[in-house]
């Protein structure tokens, strides 16, 4: 693989990770004044719509019949799949408790690439991606699943369903490009979202704070439009399995976003959590080609 290419990709998917640091933090802000349904269909509505937008005036080719499964698993996965289920887990526990649960995406979202993908990393590349998760895992059993059990199952349901879909938009991304999967798969899922928005729209939005509307936008549009652009295009250009295990470094950067923006409380034991699974990126990284 052309070295100046795998650079590129790990760049754009050390950007797109940047942003999609900020989705939880955001999630929880909206999901305190609006219901998690009718978040996670106006977050894909709106954000539908500019794609829409995008496609049209650029004029880009429309996928044909065989992209079409693979685009429904990217709607399925990260549309609809991942939004809803952390919305619904935020009601039960913390942006920055929810944010650990990041640190599975890489290992996760390897394994999809390994079989959809046909990626073969070596056998400690694997071992380096257990062990990361591993203290993840650690963190849920030794405090967060006391805590809510339910939440921490929405939370990991959350995970296999985004795997799955970053897996499939980074295949599709070699065909069509990566803003083209992201706003296709948007607009495939309008005509279920666009109507879902306004049956679960409440009847008066007055009681909605400007924090809410604030994660409200950035989910719109940066969590579900501009950090995949970044996204899919670096997981193409390196490698799912490699590129994917930058996501470790998604909780190191959400649970700072939490304690600045929500006044949230992260304790030692998250931090420990979150370098732990870090210095395991290191060696994942070394044996993933």
């Amino acid at each position: 693989m052309n070295k100046d290419k795998v650079a590129s990709g790990w760049i754009n998917g050390f950007i797109g990770v940047v942003i999609f640091a900020g989705s939880l933090p955001a999630t929880r802000a909206a999901v305190i004044d609006f219901d998690p349904a009718f978040l996670t269909c106006t977050r894909a509505t709106i954000a539908a719509l500019l794609g829409l937008a995008l496609l049209l005036v650029l004029r880009q080719r429309r996928p044909d019949l065989r992209e079409v499964p693979s685009l429904a698993l990217v709607a399925l996965g990260v549309v609809a799949g991942f939004p809803l289920l952390t919305a619904l887990a935020l009601q039960h526990v913390s942006s920055a408790h929810s944010m650990v649960f990041i640190g599975l995406l890489p290992l996760c979202t390897a394994i999809f690439g390994a079989l959809r993908e046909g990626e073969r990393p070596r056998p400690a590349f694997w071992l380096f991606s257990i062990l990361g998760s591993s203290f993840v895992v650690g963190y849920a059993i030794s405090g967060g699943i006391e805590a809510s059990l339910q939440g921490d199952l929405l939370m990991l349901a959350a995970i296999v369903v985004c795997g799955l879909g970053y897996t499939e938009g980074a295949r599709l991304t070699r065909k069509l490009g990566g803003w083209q999967v992201i706003s296709w798969a948007l607009v495939l899922s309008l005509p279920v979202m666009l109507p879902m928005a306004l049956l679960t729209k409440p009847a008066s939005l007055d009681h909605a704070g400007v924090p809410a509307w604030i994660g409200l936008a950035y989910v719109s549009l940066f969590s579900m439009l501009i950090g995949f652009i970044f996204w899919y295009r670096g997981l193409a250009q390196g490698g799912i399995a490699a590129v994917s295990q930058l996501q470790l470094l998604q909780p190191f950067f959400g649970l700072g976003l939490a304690a600045l923006w929500l006044h949230e409380t992260v304790s030692w034991t998250m931090l420990i959590v979150t370098f732990g699974a870090l210095a395991c990126v290191a060696g994942a990284k070394k044996f993933a080609a």
